[in-house]
């Protein structure tokens, strides 16, 4: 029976995370503190005593869901896992749970992701939407097939950047592109197609220049052979060898999280048993809906 680790993304934070495994594990105590010296700030303080708008804050939300998610991982009794994957900022997560990145390098990594990620938001405006209900194919057919907006007037551009589970596919990119695309989605028979309440065009094209701020912290990273496959959200197969792990980590800011594709390779793959690691359950929810037969845990 393989087991396979996942990692949840940003928007599973919440007040108080991450502070039961705190005051219970000296282990845990080390790496939030550690995590503190290094982000130069107390981002325990936020995670601990903040608020839901606090946990907001693009400095603080992506360090703390991964490092909520690695101290977890940390310090469960399971046996090491034969696969990993991460959703998004997930995927720092389960590079440092392969061994491919060490903990303190992943962290700051993540922070100028963060930092990246919010000036690319404020460079190029954007949002992103839920399309519920409609074939992973359909909704990129509808997206492409919308040629005023590809490249058109003021490089408007929407594009499907999120395939969480079978039926629900999130699309990104200029506010008004997103918009047109929604009444596009319903009138191709989406059950719902909803705004959602983030400050950017997340996975898409748009994120361009953040991916240029972040190539450079990525380039002098050292990156290790993992000690088992990570499937990554850009190519969704089994990847170990360094250099296509450190091209894929930075192409994963303007291309797709190909989360649905990614549990099915897995699985393909041999997974059995499933473990989330981080605040939330999340990712559960979008395997049993993937897969209803494997054990989610």
């Amino acid at each position: 029976m393989s087991k396979a680790f996942v990692f949840p993304g940003q928007g599973s934070q919440f007040p108080g995370m991450c502070k039961d495994l705190y005051d219970a594990h000296a282990e845990a105590r080390e790496m939030c503190q550690a995590a503190d010296r290094l982000l130069g700030f107390s981002l325990t303080d936020v995670m601990f005593n903040g608020t839901a708008e606090d946990l907001k804050q693009t400095k603080v939300t992506q360090p703390a869901v991964f490092l909520h998610s690695v101290v977890a991982q940390r310090l469960m009794t399971i046996e090491t896992p034969d696969m990993v994957a991460g959703h998004s900022l997930g995927e720092f997560s389960a590079l440092v749970a392969c061994g491919a990145l060490r903990f303190e390098d992943a962290l700051l990594l993540v922070s100028a992701r963060a930092q990246a990620m919010q000036a690319a938001c404020e460079q190029n405006p954007g949002t992103m939407a839920a399309v519920l209900s409609l074939p992973d194919e359909k909704v990129e057919e509808v997206c492409a097939n919308l040629p005023s907006l590809q490249g058109g007037v003021g490089g408007r551009l929407v594009v499907a950047a999120n395939f969480n589970c079978p039926g629900q596919v999130v699309i990104s990119g200029d506010i008004e592109a997103v918009e047109t695309a929604c009444v596009a989605m319903k009138e191709a028979g989406a059950r719902r197609a909803l705004r959602l309440p983030v400050g950017g065009a997340f996975h898409s094209p748009l994120m361009q220049p953040a991916a240029e701020a972040l190539e450079a912290a990525i380039l002098k990273t050292e990156f290790r052979k993992p000690f088992c496959p990570v499937y990554q959200n850009v190519s969704a197969k089994a990847e170990t060898d360094p250099e296509i792990i450190r091209t894929n980590l930075l192409k994963q800011l303007t291309a797709p999280v190909r989360w649905t594709q990614s549990v099915q390779q897995m699985i393909e793959d041999g997974a059995h048993e499933f473990y989330e690691f981080g605040p939330g359950d999340v990712l559960k929810g979008l395997i049993r809906k993937i897969n209803p037969d494997v054990q989610v845990g």
